[in-house]
């Protein structure tokens, strides 16, 4: 084989012409990864052109073109790989994938208007359920104000029953009841009046714990009006009964009204309170003290009983309610001592009323009542006059012994007014006519009960209506 012996021109172009080839097929490199690119994208920047091809030819050697081809390799730009192309738009959805994606919206639209509807609702429900409340809490609210309200009425109306106390007519129901209903049965069914009804009506009289002369003079003044042809019906006849009665019980003639314990002028003004024993005297001191304090007077209380034992605690425990003083003596100790050292603290300490007690008493018996006239001497010693007021205490119950027990009590000390207890409890209330016709004394006070209103001043005419009602 024959060597080939090149030239340096001959080596320097053929190097040219590989550095051209390398040229062509980087440049074709380039413009494939150009059409791989995504449109739009910014061209790259042309690599730098190599060096001249005739700097080889002017006599380069092949060492330096062979550092001019590498060094064009070195300072050639890396190919920047183009970025991904976008994605394809993926082909369009069926009719059927639609009709289902628009199936699912409205089933969320549905459900979502479902809990809002159902919101609403729980909403509604809850402001139902709290204006519910709120009225019931309103009407409860209410019942109980009109319960209070009506307790509070009760409460007033009970208090002013108690201060009220009972009434004179219901006090004298039993009475009613015995005396009145006979009276009635008498004159009722139209009878004419003759001598056999006259007689029915003595009997009714004298039965009816007025007394016999009492009921003797109701007897003649009816009989002296038959005769004058004044009386000719029942009706009338009870009319004129009734009319005589209310004339023998109005001993004041103040027509009727009441006449009550009067405080008179002299300070103090005493009171002995006297009666037999089991009357209700000291019950009576008390009730009459808180009278006297409600009226505005200042009294004090003299526990004269100092026989019974249980006088003086039952006294003390009357002070306390009405805040006044006491003066006790020892058990078994002197009545007129005690009343008299009553009346001189009494005066002592500038009170208006002073109210004495006395120790219960069988009016049969003398010498007791001659010791109750001994207490009024005393008493009397202590203050001019005094006692200005003797009050005789009687139990309705004894009926017509109450009579003769008033007038033993009234030859003794003389007896000034009278305080008539236990009312209620008996049907012989007519005995206040008997006592007020035969001794001529004015009922002061009946009582109709245990509190302190149940004693009231005695009034002619509404006994009289009570009676006759």
């Amino acid at each position: 084989m024959i060597p080939l012996a090149l030239t340096a021109n001959d080596a320097a172009a053929v190097a040219i012409v590989v550095a051209v080839l390398l040229l062509v097929v980087l440049a074709a490199l380039r413009l494939a990864r150009k059409r791989r690119a995504a449109p739009g994208a910014p061209p790259r920047a042309a690599p730098p052109a190599a060096p001249p091809a005739e700097r080889l030819a002017r006599g380069a050697t092949e060492e330096e073109a062979a550092a001019a081809l590498r060094r064009a390799g070195r300072e050639a730009p890396r190919p920047v790989a183009p970025p991904p192309p976008p994605p394809a738009a993926g082909p369009a959805a069926p009719p059927e994938d639609r009709e289902a994606l628009e199936a699912r919206r409205k089933e969320e639209y549905r459900r979502k208007k479902e809990a809002e509807r159902l919101e609403k609702e729980r909403r509604a429900e809850e402001r139902a359920e709290e204006a519910r409340r709120a009225r019931e809490e309103a009407e409860r609210q209410a019942r109980e104000a009109e319960e209070a309200r009506r307790r509070a009425e009760e409460e007033a109306r009970r208090r002013a029953e108690a201060e009220a106390g009972k009434t004179l007519a219901a006090g004298l129901e039993k009475t009613r009841g015995g005396f009145m209903a006979r009276l009635n049965a008498l004159f009722a069914g139209g009878k004419v009046v003759d001598d056999s009804v006259l007689a029915d009506l003595e009997e009714v009289l004298f039965t009816a714990d007025i007394g016999v002369k009492t009921a003797t003079r109701l007897l003649e003044s009816a009989r002296e009006k038959v005769r004058r042809k004044e009386l000719s019906d029942p009706e009338r006849l009870k009319a004129a009964l009734r009319e005589e009665i209310a004339r023998i019980l109005d001993l004041a003639g103040t027509g009727g009204a009441a006449a009550p314990l009067a405080v008179g002028e002299a300070r103090p003004w005493v009171v002995m309170v006297v009666g037999v024993n089991g009357s209700g005297k000291t019950t009576t001191v008390g009730k009459l003290a808180a009278k006297l304090q409600g009226a505005g007077h200042k009294v004090l209380l003299g526990a004269g009983d100092t026989f019974r034992a249980a006088a003086g605690e039952q006294l003390e425990v009357w002070a306390e309610r009405v805040s006044a003083p006491v003066v006790r003596g020892k058990e078994g100790a002197d009545p007129a001592a005690v009343c008299f050292e009553a009346v001189q603290r009494g005066a002592q300490e500038g009170v208006d009323v002073v109210l004495c007690d006395t120790a219960g008493r069988l009016h049969t018996k003398m010498p007791l009542m001659e010791e109750l006239k001994k207490v009024q001497r005393v008493i009397g010693k202590a203050a001019a006059g005094a006692p200005h007021e003797v009050l005789l205490v009687l139990d309705a119950t004894n009926g017509q012994n109450a009579i003769a027990q008033a007038r033993q009590f009234h030859e003794a000390l003389g007896v000034t007014g009278i305080a008539l207890t236990k009312l209620d409890g008996t049907a012989k209330g007519g005995v206040i006519i008997g006592i007020c016709d035969e001794l001529r004394i004015p009922v002061r006070y009946v009582g109709v009960g245990e509190r302190v209103a149940d004693l009231k001043p005695f009034s002619p005419r509404e006994f009289v209506e009570a009676l006759f009602e």
